[in-house]
């Protein structure tokens, strides 16, 4: 019974972990990494959609992300797309595909990437203690509405603390992983 009043704060703190995950893949580490296009949105024909859904997208060398649209008029539409976002680089365009060149990181770079990648790992992490929060109030409030006794409560609240620290603990080995990545050279 236990378990079962936990497991959804549970999922909620593994959404939270996740998105962490999938908002770090899109910070490039000076490697071609397609998943730096995920977020960016083309216009086909009055339709936001996503460049992988209207073209194919390949990694031909470790630098470099090339773009083939499937249909040859997109290519200005996904050149706009590229050039008004928050991705940092020129696409190079010919008349059949895109090229984005993925310049080396300098050492400087490296350390700002560190850091961004720190803070949302601490924005997961606020979350994480906030859906905690939202559990403990919770919990206490079914001694009054429903026939619960305190100690239950007390066993859902340890419970809750030590999803909290597993999550946390996730949190800061993915912020580790991915800054290793960023500052191997």
């Amino acid at each position: 019974m236990a378990s079962e009043r936990v497991k959804e704060y549970e999922e909620r703190m593994k959404k939270a972990a996740d998105y962490l995950q999938t908002d770090l893949q899109a910070i490039r580490a000076g490697r071609a990494n397609p998943h730096v296009l995920d977020k960016l949105r083309v216009d086909y024909y009055g339709t936001p959609t996503p460049i992988q859904q209207v073209a194919n997208v390949s990694v031909p060398e470790a630098r470099i992300i090339q773009i083939v649209p499937w249909d040859k008029n997109m290519i200005k539409d996904i050149n706009r797309a590229i050039l008004t976002s928050d991705i940092g680089i020129n696409p190079s365009t010919d008349a059949t595909s895109i090229r984005l060149v993925f310049p080396e990181l300098t050492e400087e770079r490296r350390k700002d990437l560190t850091k961004e990648i720190r803070k949302k790992g601490e924005e997961a992490k606020v979350a994480v203690r906030n859906i905690r929060r939202d559990g403990n109030d919770a919990f206490k409030k079914l001694t009054k509405t429903e026939d619960v006794s305190e100690d239950e409560v007390k066993d859902l609240q340890d419970e809750l603390q030590k999803l909290t620290d597993k999550f946390a603990k996730d949190i800061d080995a993915i912020i580790e992983a991915k800054s290793k990545e960023i500052m191997t050279v």
